[in-house]
């Protein structure tokens, strides 16, 4: 998982947890922006929803914009 590793070296952070209603979301951001807000799926393994998140970083990173995922 080398873009969350990248984003947290550089001072960026993610969270996972419950947000409002949602029972389970993963987050990363680098201080001033939101990097991605993912929902974590029916079924879905906590470790995909980090793999899913460290793609849509590195996709961010690459790209300089936001995905759906």
């Amino acid at each position: 998982m080398k873009a969350i590793e990248e984003l947290i070296e550089d001072g960026g952070e993610i969270t996972l947890g419950a947000i409002g209603d949602v029972e389970c979301a993963a987050t990363a951001a680098d201080g001033s922006n939101a990097l991605a807000l993912l929902v974590r799926r029916e079924g879905e393994t906590l470790n995909a929803l980090l793999k899913r998140l460290d793609r849509a970083i590195a996709s961010y990173f690459d790209t300089g914009h936001r995905r759906n995922n």
